[in-house]
């Protein structure tokens, strides 16, 4: 099972931007479908954005424009630029992944393994 780690996140006012990393050591991303999600208190695990092995990336309608979901396959490191950022972007973000190549499905039960999870705070 891989272990995963998000970090990047932190407090900005609205406008500003972010960006995600989410790190596997030992474990190809680049092999896997990868993607990320978050949760706000009190609600369900939202998809964000997700990449499979072929390089196919898609986007919840809401962050449509202003994220990017990047892998660098050198450092096995996968990417979630945010830009213009929003107060209902405030969330914990995590990355996820599943042992299959493409991406099936906008769950959480589609992904097997996920990191701990870092917190996004945007204010206005």
């Amino acid at each position: 099972q891989a272990q995963l780690a998000e970090s990047g996140g932190g407090s900005v006012q609205a406008g500003g931007s972010l960006r995600l990393l989410c790190q596997a050591p030992g474990y190809p991303l680049k092999n896997l479908c990868t993607a990320w999600f978050r949760q706000a208190p009190g609600t369900d695990r939202e998809y964000v954005a997700r990449l499979s092995a072929y390089g196919v990336k898609t986007y919840a309608d809401r962050v449509k424009g202003r994220f990017t979901i990047s892998l660098d396959n050198a450092n096995n490191t996968l990417y979630l630029d945010m830009n213009n950022l929003e107060p209902e972007d405030t969330a914990v973000y995590y990355c996820a992944a599943t042992k299959q190549a493409w991406c099936y499905g906008f769950t959480a039960a589609n992904y097997e393994d996920w990191g701990q999870g870092t917190q996004v705070t945007v204010s206005s």
